[in-house]
């Protein structure tokens, strides 16, 4: 049977379902594992990332797909299964991050551009073979003063409708993801100017690139306060602008869009995404694409003991639930406190 990519989309933003990111870089594990005291070894992380794809409470009922990293979608448990198999059972739709980071932007100091389009038509092709059937771009855009410069803007939004193209292509789903920081000092209304310009740069580059929207799903920040900010706006604030700023800029061909948790923690992540399941008539699915937000929890307990498995699964599950009651509006504070 023919796979439609609108469908995979569709899928990936599904009522009740959001997208785990386990798509860490060795470097970033590795601080990660150094947190928690845990040797940082291929084993290690194979170990601690199928500890949370076997958590099938979790993974059946709370989550529609898993952003991989290169060295994971290659990997097999000890029982000779590949992790991307285990995905698959479990109902999830395996995914990839396929850019290569972000590097300086030549002649705009203080401003990143985010590279690997080089041969990256072969790697989805590849992923494509190995069972990925969507896949991630992230770009940086910071904030600080002078900065974002509009050739920044461009610049990523260009380098994610290429990647875009390229993966609807090879029959794989792009996530798009340019990413505000939320580093800095800034207010939440500069976030929200800032947010607007880099939604409407990417999508006038998505239009030239005659990427499909209908099988394409977004992955922005939150419009939200800078952590530096002296005065950093409340729950109700937060979800306000961003569905305000949402509703300018992202057409309603968009299936669905996949928050990231940016840096906030992990019951900020949940509580703004709910209020505006809660509050608002929306034309798309959101949901969440967490990473800190969803593992910060059973990283703690795990802390790399084998014996330790259960209750780091346990934290996941409560997670993953929590992000699924805020995907229908229907998380609470209480009900936090008394399912932990």
């Amino acid at each position: 049977m023919t796979e439609r990519l609108e469908d995979i989309a569709q899928a990936m933003v599904a009522p009740g379902k959001g997208i785990l990111a386990a798509d860490e870089s060795t470097g970033t594990i590795k601080k990660r594992f150094d947190s928690i005291n845990a040797d940082c070894t291929e084993a290690n992380r194979r170990d601690y990332r199928e500890m949370l794809f076997r958590c099938n409470d979790a993974m059946e009922s709370c989550i529609s797909g898993v952003i991989l990293y290169d060295e994971t979608v290659r990997q097999k448990s000890d029982d000779g299964v590949t992790l991307v198999d285990i995905i698959k059972s479990a109902g999830a739709i395996p995914g990839i991050k396929v850019d290569t980071g972000a590097k300086d932007l030549a002649g705009a100091p203080g401003e990143k551009i985010t590279e690997g389009l080089d041969g990256l038509r072969e790697r989805l092709n590849e992923y494509h073979g190995l069972g990925a059937r969507f896949a991630k771009w992230r770009a940086v855009i910071d904030i600080a003063e002078g900065i974002p410069s509009d050739y920044c803007l461009r610049a990523n939004a260009h380098a994610l409708a290429r990647y875009a193209a390229l993966c609807q292509e090879a029959g794989i789903v792009p996530i798009v993801e340019p990413e505000v920081l939320m580093d800095g000092g800034h207010d939440i209304d500069r976030c929200m100017a800032v947010t607007e310009a880099a939604l409407n740069t990417l999508f006038d580059e998505l239009y030239l690139h005659r990427v499909v929207l209908e099988q394409t799903v977004l992955k922005p920040n939150m419009v939200i306060s800078g952590k530096k900010c002296a005065t950093r706006a409340g729950v109700d604030e937060v979800a306000e602008k961003t569905v305000r700023t949402l509703k300018r800029c992202v057409p309603a061909a968009i299936p669905g869009i996949a928050f990231l948790s940016g840096g906030q923690s992990d019951e900020e992540a949940t509580a703004h995404l709910s209020a505006m399941n809660a509050g608002y008539d929306l034309p798309w699915n959101l949901t969440f694409s967490y990473g800190r937000a969803l593992q910060a929890a059973p990283l703690q307990a795990w802390c790399g003991n084998a014996s330790n498995v259960t209750a780091a699964q346990t934290a996941f599950c409560h997670r993953a639930r929590m992000n699924s009651l805020a995907t229908k509006g229907e998380w609470s504070a209480d009900l936090e406190q008394s399912a932990a």
